[in-house]
């Protein structure tokens, strides 16, 4: 197995912490307006493990992808995307089949990596700003 890039391992960390962040709050909208019960966390964690683990396996994709010739790269991403939407898939199937897991919480958890990948040229901006 190929060494993991250290741009892949520093995306994933930052993914990783705004799904954090946004799960927190998210936890806090549904126990403010009085619909938080256990389900809402489990349905919130395999969200976030679902979403960063395609987070970081597309890194790995890319990181391998470039390295091959432009028609062996695009096979790879199309065939990652494709198994990468099988398992998010089985993961909502897996929330869906078992009470013990909230398909709302799940399913907006998913989308806190676009929120994070959004917000990161505005926070690398002020980065640069401060330095």
């Amino acid at each position: 197995m190929a060494k993991i890039d250290k741009t892949v391992k520093k995306e994933t960390i930052y993914i990783s912490g705004f799904v954090i962040v946004l799960s927190v709050f998210l936890e806090l909208v549904f126990y403010i307006f009085h619909e938080w019960d256990y389900t809402v966390l489990l349905g919130n964690l395999l969200g976030a493990v679902a979403a960063i683990l395609n987070f970081f396996l597309m890194g790995i994709t890319i990181q391998k992808a470039v390295l091959l010739d432009e028609d062996a790269a695009k096979t790879k991403v199309k065939l990652s995307q494709m198994l990468r939407m099988l398992m998010l898939v089985i993961f909502a199937v897996i929330t869906c089949v078992f009470d013990c897991f909230n398909l709302i919480p799940f399913v907006i958890t998913l989308l806190f990596p676009r929120v994070a990948i959004f917000f990161r040229p505005r926070f690398d901006k002020i980065k640069n700003s401060n330095n």
